[in-house]
């Protein structure tokens, strides 16, 4: 008797033990990010406001975050800015070799002198700008959304997606930080992409 209930608590541990170790790679799994393969390696040929080339070359060397959006933004791209410069006080001398970029979605309107102007005060991200042509390019290489909509009168303004890519020093993707994601989620992520 004293045996089978020992066998059955024994049994019991290994079930725990089963269920445990399962959740354990359920979490972990789920909380990794997907590495999209060849997300942002391209052929698009665009430009930093200074007048160096911005290739998906660009972008091996230093882990980066690279956000598009355009100088006419309403509300998403100030405030992602803004974050992404709180960010960089937030991590400090961690944030050394962090590079940031700002690529524009509207390059009808946003050029060099424009979008040097719009991120300027942030003190770390460099703008991006090119073509019409490259610019397409460069959101189908990182499968970002960019659409004109049309308002009153002849003006306009774009819809994109809003997320910050989250790039290795190898250049590859490694996840994103949402729009409005909790200060504390998005500096653990950028934690985690400058130990890799």
């Amino acid at each position: 008797m004293a045996l089978n209930r020992l066998r059955l608590v024994l049994w019991l541990l290994v079930a725990f033990a089963a269920l445990a170790a399962t959740g354990l790679y359920a979490y972990t799994t789920l909380n990794r990010p997907a590495r999209v393969a060849g997300l942002g390696q391209g052929d698009y040929q665009l430009a930093t406001t200074s007048g160096e080339a911005f290739t998906a070359a660009s972008l091996v060397g230093s882990p980066s975050m690279v956000f598009f959006g355009f100088t006419h933004c309403p509300e998403v791209c100030p405030t992602s800015l803004a974050e992404m410069t709180t960010w960089y006080e937030a991590l400090g001398d961690e944030a050394r070799d962090l590079k940031s970029f700002f690529i524009t979605v509207d390059p009808e309107r946003d050029t060099a002198d424009v979008v040097a102007d719009y991120v300027g005060w942030t003190g770390h991200v460099t703008g991006v700008t090119g073509s019409v042509e490259e610019t397409a390019k460069a959101t189908a290489s990182w499968a970002v959304y960019a659409e004109k909509v049309p308002l009153e009168g002849a003006d306009y303004t774009m819809d994109h997606t809003a997320s910050i890519f989250l790039i290795n020093a190898e250049g590859e993707f490694e996840g994103t930080i949402a729009y409005r994601e909790s200060s504390d989620t998005a500096l653990a992520k950028l934690r985690r992409l400058l130990s890799l």
